[in-house]
C-alpha cells in the first residue's frame, strides 16, 4: 500500500483514455477551447506523433544515398542521441553544407567503465574528429561522424556497455549525480544508484532504438534493471501512464521539451542542482540509512535574446518524499509537465515556465493528484558548496582517485593519448563531472607514482599548478559545429581567461577563484547564468555580460551589459575589477561583491574610472594641500583613486554650472 490516496483528477484519467481512443491530447489547450479548431501544436509535435515511436522516416533516411537526413528524421534522431551538424569551416565552394553528426552518450552519474572509455577513444579516431568531448551533463560527445558510419558507431557503443538512448530529444536527459568516488559514504552511493534507477525509469521503452541501430537484434545487456523500477513504471492508478501504449510514460508525443534531473547529497552542489527540472537530495539518518528525498522543481537555463518571456530560473523546494515513493513522484512530475507543458511554442515549453506561470502551490497540487499523496514538508539543508573533485584524494577503501581538469571538456592531443594509456593499462573506472572534467578511480597505492608520471609527461596539468580562473571556467562547443552558435565559446574562452588573469594582476587582485562561463548562444549549455562572470554570445565577437552568480551556484546572475565587443573586454572589466579590489570584504567572492553593491554602483564606477597607465597623460591642476588631503580621504572611502574622485567632482561642478 502507498498510503491513503488522493482522488485522481478527472481530466488526467480522461487524457489517458482519450489517447487510446485517438483524441488529440498532451497539447497546449486553452481553458475554454474553441469548437471550430484544434489546439495549436508545433511542427515537432506532429513529427513525433506520426513517427511510430521514433522510427519513421528516420529508418528510411539512414539508408538513403544522401549525406544528410531530412528535417523530420533530424527531429527523431535527437531522441536516439545524435544531432545532424554542418561543419561551417569545411564547406567547399559551391558544394553546400558539410554534413556530419554529433553523437552523445547516456552515462547516469557520469560513470564510465574502462572498456567503454577505450571504445569511445577508438571511435573518436576512426570515425570522429579525433577528439572526445566531456559535457556538462556528465556524458561523452563524439563529433564528426559521417552518416555512412552512424550504424557502426552506434552499434559499437551499445555492444560495449554504452547507450545513447534519450541523450537528446524531448525526454529525460542524462541523470546527474556527484562524481564522488568515496567507498565509505553511503549517501553518495545512494545518489549514484538512484541516478541509474531514474535513468532506467524514464528511458524510452518502445524498442525503436534497437530497431534502428541493431536492426531489431535481441541485445542482452549486462545491466539489470532494478525490479522496483520495473514495478513502479507500470503502476498507473493515478493517471501517470498511457495504458497499453508502447511508451507508458511518454505516449506517442513524448514530452514538450527536454527534461533534466539531478541527484545529490546535502551540501554538495558539484552538479548545479538548482538548474534542473527536478532536483533530488538524498536524506539519510545518523546511521547512513536512506530515509527519503527532498524534491526541488522548475530549474532551467535556456532563454532567447530580447524575448523577455524567456528566462533562466532556479528550482524551488517542492517537498519531501519517503524513499519508497521517489519513483512515483518523479513520474508524477513528468506527467504534469507532459500533460500541461506548452506544445505550441517550443521556446516556452520547458517545465520552468509551467512552474513560473502556475506558481508552486498550484503545481504541487496537480503533481499530488498524479502522485496520489500529499508531499511532506521539505527538510532543512545545509548551505550548498561547489566541489570539483580535482587532484588526488583517498576513496575510503585504501585506494585513490585523481581528478583531472580538461580545458572546456575537449580531450585531445597528448592528453587524450596518456588518458587512454593509464585507463587501459590499469583498467580504471572513470567519472565524468558536470564541469567537463574527468575523475580516475580505484587507483591502487602501488600504481599512483606511475600514473602521476605518465599523465604529467603527456601534458596533464595537476590542479595545484592550475590557475584559479581556468579551474572554474567552462564553455560550450559553439562554432564551428553547433547549429545554434552565433559565435565562439570553447575556442574563445582560453584567450578570455588569460586576459582576465592579466587584468586582475594589473589592478592588484591576487590569484583567486572566479566562476567564468561562456556560451556561443543564449541557450545556456555551459550554464552561464549561474556564473560570477558570464559571457553569452550575441553576435560576431559580441557578448552579453552577466554578473552576480555565486561560487556555490545558488544565485542567478543578471545581465549587466548587452553587446560588448570582445576587443573592449579590458575597458569594460578593468574598472569593475579595480572597484572589487578596493571595496571587497574579507573573503568576499567576485559575484557576491557585484550582487551586494549593485549594478548602478558598478556602472557609476565605470563612468569615472581612469586607468593607472593614463594618469601620466592627464593635465595637471594645482590644488592646495588641505584639499588634496580631503580628496585622498574621499578616494579611500569610496575605493577609488584620487584622480578618479577629482575627475568626478570637477565634472559635476562643470555640469551644474
Amino acid at each position: 500500500m502507498r498510503g491513503t490516496p488522493l482522488a485522481p483528477a478527472a481530466p488526467k484519467t480522461d487524457r489517458s483514455r482519450a489517447h487510446a481512443s485517438g483524441r488529440v491530447c498532451a497539447v497546449a489547450t486553452p481553458s475554454k477551447p474553441p469548437t471550430t479548431r484544434k489546439a495549436r501544436r508545433s511542427k515537432v509535435e506532429i513529427i513525433k506523433e506520426g513517427s511510430d515511436f521514433l522510427r519513421h522516416p528516420l529508418m528510411e533516411e539512414l539508408v538513403s544515398d544522401k549525406t544528410f537526413i531530412n528535417e523530420q528524421a533530424q527531429q527523431l534522431m535527437k531522441f536516439h542521441g545524435s544531432y545532424q551538424q554542418d561543419h561551417r569551416e569545411k564547406r567547399a565552394f559551391g558544394q553546400g553544407k558539410f554534413y556530419q553528426f554529433m553523437m552523445r552518450t547516456r552515462q547516469p552519474g557520469g560513470l564510465v567503465h574502462w572498456q567503454l572509455y577505450v571504445v569511445m577513444d577508438d571511435l573518436a579516431d576512426k570515425y570522429g574528429s579525433g577528439t572526445l568531448r566531456l559535457t556538462t551533463r556528465q556524458t561523452f560527445q563524439l563529433h564528426g561522424v559521417l552518416k555512412e558510419d552512424l550504424k557502426t558507431v552506434f552499434s559499437t557503443v551499445i555492444k560495449n556497455m554504452g547507450s545513447t538512448l534519450g541523450a537528446c530529444g524531448d525526454n529525460n536527459r542524462n541523470v546527474l549525480s556527484p562524481p564522488a568516488p568515496y567507498k565509505n559514504r553511503p549517501d553518495y552511493a545512494y545518489a549514484t544508484q538512484y541516478a541509474k534507477d531514474i535513468a532506467d525509469l524514464l528511458a524510452p521503452q518502445s524498442g525503436a532504438y534497437y530497431d534502428v541501430w541493431l536492426d531489431g537484434e535481441k541485445f542482452v545487456s549486462v545491466h539489470k534493471e532494478n525490479p522496483k523500477v520495473t514495478e513502479d513504471r507500470a503502476f498507473s492508478k493515478f493517471g501517470t501512464n498511457f495504458e497499453g501504449s508502447a511508451e507508458p510514460i511518454y505516449g506517442s508525443q513524448f514530452l514538450p521539451r527536454k527534461f533534466k534531473i539531478a541527484i545529490t547529497v546535502p551540501g554538495d552542489n558539484s552538479i548545479d542542482l538548482l538548474t534542473n527540472d527536478i532536483g533530488l537530495v538524498v536524506m539519510c539518518d545518523d546511521k547512513g540509512e536512506l530515509q527519503g528525498f527532498d524534491v526541488l522543481v522548475g530549474g532551467g537555463m535556456g532563454r532567447t535574446h530580447r524575448n523577455e518571456d524567456t528566462f533562466p530560473r532556479l528550482a524551488d523546494p517542492l517537498g519531501y518524499v519517503d524513499k519508497d515513493d521517489v519513483f512515483h513522484v518523479v513520474k508524477a512530475i513528468v506527467a504534469t509537465q507532459r500533460d500541461y507543458g506548452r506544445r505550441d511554442d517550443r521556446k516556452m515549453a520547458r517545465m520552468k515556465y509551467l512552474v513560473a506561470s502556475w506558481g508552486l502551490d498550484k503545481f504541487r497540487s496537480v503533481v499530488e493528484q498524479y502522485f496520489g499523496k500529499k508531499f511532506q514538508a521539505f527538510k532543512p539543508l545545509p548551505p550548498w558548496k561547489y566541489l570539483d573533485y580535482l587532484g588526488w584524494g583517498e576513496q575510503g577503501d585504501g585506494n585513490y582517485y585523481y581528478g583531472i581538469h580538461v580545458q572546456n571538456g575537449r580531450v585531445k592531443g597528448d592528453v587524450k593519448k596518456v588518458l587512454r594509456t593509464v585507463i587501459e593499462r590499469y583498467e580504471l573506472p572513470t567519472m565524468i563531472t558536470a564541469n567537463q572534467n574527468i575523475v580516475l578511480t580505484d587507483i591502487r597505492p602501488t600504481w599512483k607514482a606511475d600514473i602521476a608520471a605518465t599523465l604529467a609527461a603527456g601534458g596533464v596539468v595537476d590542479v595545484v599548478e592550475l590557475g584559479d580562473i581556468e579551474r572554474y571556467s567552462m564553455a560550450c562547443p559553439a562554432l564551428p559545429l553547433c547549429g545554434l552558435a552565433i559565435g565562439e565559446a570553447e575556442r574563445g574562452l582560453p584567450g578570455v581567461t588569460t586576459r582576465l588573469t592579466t587584468l586582475m594582476r594589473a589592478v592588484g587582485l591576487p590569484e583567486m577563484p572566479i566562476v567564468v562561463r561562456m556560451t556561443g548562444c543564449p541557450n545556456g549549455c555551459a550554464r552561464p547564468y549561474m556564473a560570477e562572470l558570464g559571457f553569452v554570445c550575441d553576435g560576431p565577437n559580441t557578448y552579453q555580460i552577466w554578473l552576480g552568480g555565486d561560487q556555490g551556484q545558488t544565485r542567478l546572475a543578471q545581465c549587466f551589459m548587452d553587446r560588448m565587443k570582445l576587443n573592449d573586454l579590458e575597458t569594460v572589466m578593468e574598472p569593475i575589477f579595480f572597484f572589487y579590489s578596493q571595496q571587497r570584504k574579507h573573503d568576499e567572492g567576485f559575484g557576491d561583491f557585484c550582487a551586494r553593491v549593485g549594478f548602478d554602483a558598478l556602472r557609476d564606477y565605470q563612468n569615472g574610472y581612469i586607468k593607472v597607465e593614463d594618469v601620466g597623460d592627464l593635465h595637471q591642476v594645482g590644488i592646495s594641500p588641505d584639499v588634496y588631503e580631503k580628496l585622498e580621504e574621499l578616494a579611500k572611502a569610496k575605493g577609488k583613486t584620487v584622480e578618479h574622485v577629482s575627475n568626478e567632482v570637477l565634472r559635476s561642478v562643470i555640469t551644474e554650472s
